[in-house]
């Protein structure tokens, strides 16, 4: 028998072999090589991803902030290149006392809702409407499309013509159905130019429900409504309980969607009537463009803008509880 001493011995020495032999000692640059490349991957993923940081901080954060800070400032084409003093809350406080305040809050309000809901009232009866098999739906559905693919200084200006006082198409129409017995200046009228705004933003509108309205409804499943036709139930019954029901998460995002659009307007209704006849068709943005860049107020006219940030906040906090709410369901 050989003593225990010789036999450690001759194990340490293959152990030491197998350590020094090349197979082992290319295993450590071979995970060397792994642990870098998975490190490259990693800032790989961050370099393609820079881009998009950099342009959403330069051109979207670094604006809102420092719309909000000058808020709290005075800062005004006088003192533009100089020192801006800190005034705190002073320009909100001159704001919410300003009457012309109120009235664009209650047109904006005004334009809004009635927008939203004859834009997604029409669109989704036509969504309906399109949503049948019928010769020529395909040309009628691209067609509608035109409205919304106009640009709206054009749009603006079809329905300034449209709506004008001594030659407008519109006067034409309602005198010779009897409608009105003399011409109307519908945008010129304290009491109608808002709402001319309106129906043009409605005509611009109703071709983007109806195109998100009719993927939605194209994606429910058929077996759904045979099933209820096999029962018995009838269209009404059809479109409260399975139309409905499934279409809630596309109706969420279009109703917010298009309160964002609309409620930040502005060129429509600059062009169609300049937010007048004295503030009637004013709205929030309108009016903090008149208060940054006419009458050269920038800290009332950020003060302006960061109302309707937070108010815009508000809402689509409002929506992603909603959005929440309808998962777990």
């Amino acid at each position: 028998m050989e003593p225990d001493g010789f036999i450690l011995a001759q194990g340490m020495g293959e152990i030491m072999e197998r350590e020094l032999s090349p197979a082992s000692t290319e295993r450590v640059p071979d995970a060397s090589r792994r642990s870098l490349r998975s490190l490259w991957n990693r800032l790989a993923n961050y370099v393609f991803v820079l881009p998009g940081v950099l342009f959403m901080v330069i051109f979207l954060v670094f604006p809102i902030l420092y719309n909000l800070l000058i808020s709290f400032q005075n800062v005004t084409l006088m003192n533009l290149r100089g020192e801006h003093d800190f005034v705190g809350l002073l320009n909100y406080k001159t704001i919410f006392q300003d009457e012309v305040f109120a009235v664009s809050f209650k047109n904006s309000a005004i334009f809004t809702v009635l927008s939203i809901v004859f834009q997604f009232g029409i669109g989704f009866a036509l969504a309906l409407f399109f949503n049948l098999r019928f010769p020529g739906r395909g040309m009628m559905r691209s067609l509608m499309l035109l409205a919304w693919m106009m640009p709206i200084v054009i749009t603006a200006t079809l329905f300034k013509w449209m709506l004008a006082g001594d030659h407008g198409v519109m006067n034409y129409l309602m005198q010779l159905f009897g409608m009105i017995d003399s011409h109307r200046f519908w945008l010129t009228e304290e009491k109608t130019a808002l709402y001319g705004t309106i129906l043009a933003n409605i005509w611009i509108g109703v071709p983007f429900n109806m195109i998100i309205l009719l993927a939605g409804l194209q994606s429910l499943p058929d077996h759904l409504y045979e099933a209820a036709r096999i029962d018995g139930a009838g269209r009404w019954r059809q479109f409260r309980d399975i139309t409905l029901p499934l279409m809630r998460p596309t109706i969420l995002v279009l109703l917010m969607l298009g309160l964002i659009y609309t409620f930040k307007v502005f060129d429509l209704i600059f062009i169609m009537t300049g937010g007048g006849p004295v503030n009637a068709s004013t709205v929030f943005p309108l009016y903090a463009y008149r208060l940054a860049f006419i009458n050269f107020e920038f800290s009332l006219g950020a003060a302006v803008s960061s109302i309707m940030f937070f108010v815009l906040m508000a809402l689509s906090a409002v929506y992603l509880r909603m959005m929440r709410k309808e998962e777990h369901h």
